[in-house]
């Protein structure tokens, strides 16, 4: 499992809209099955994305990031370019999906 925690909110959705560059959000908890399970394909989809902020946010009911982005289910992974989200990947099963949506917030403009 990804030494990364999952961590209370600390940063807000104007902040991630005003982020430039390539952000993965990334909701869930720490005792989330679907999300241990998960953190294996997240980790091998990144090697090799070290420029890619990862932001692993410890979610639940009624907080507002996750509201704000309407988190149902975990882990559920938000791709934003520029601050604008470009991809989802909700409680992924293989590490292809993780990539291509990687692929689509670090290719050229």
């Amino acid at each position: 499992m990804s030494a990364i925690p999952y961590t209370p909110e600390s940063t807000t959705r104007a902040e991630l809209n005003r982020h430039e560059g390539a952000t993965v959000v990334q909701f869930g908890t720490n005792w989330c099955g679907y999300c241990q399970r998960a953190e294996p394909l997240v980790d091998a989809a990144f090697e090799g994305h070290s420029g890619v902020r990862r932001i692993k946010v410890e979610d639940g009911s009624g907080l507002p990031l996750g509201r704000s982005f309407q988190i149902k289910l975990w882990p559920t992974l938000v791709f934003l370019r520029d601050g604008k989200e470009t991809a989802r990947v909700v409680r992924p099963t293989t590490s292809d999906e993780i990539a291509r949506a990687l692929g689509e917030i670090t290719a050229p403009a």
